[in-house]
């Protein structure tokens, strides 16, 4: 008797689990970024959702500038270093 009412949470909990994962999937769709051969794919989500991903993607566009210009200014410290030491 136990064993089956062990068997039978583990299923109803697997089930739960299982509808989770599948309700979060339905939800993103799978747009990563937004360009011409996406267009129609953008044009499909709700405002909601649009907003919630040109968020996302203005975040990742800050992030990697800031990386981009920590890269060119320590190209810049380098070159002047060495046009000093060569003067």
């Amino acid at each position: 008797m136990i064993i089956f009412l062990a068997i039978a949470i583990f299923l109803c909990l697997k089930q739960t689990f299982i509808l989770n994962i599948n309700k979060n999937f339905f939800r993103n769709k799978g747009i990563k970024t937004f360009n011409k051969s996406n267009l129609n794919k953008w044009m499909n989500l709700t405002k909601k959702e649009r907003y919630n991903q040109s968020k996302k993607e203005s975040a990742s566009y800050l992030k990697n500038r800031k990386v981009l210009l920590d890269e060119i200014q320590k190209e810049y410290k380098r070159m002047k270093k060495s046009d000093a030491k060569r003067n």
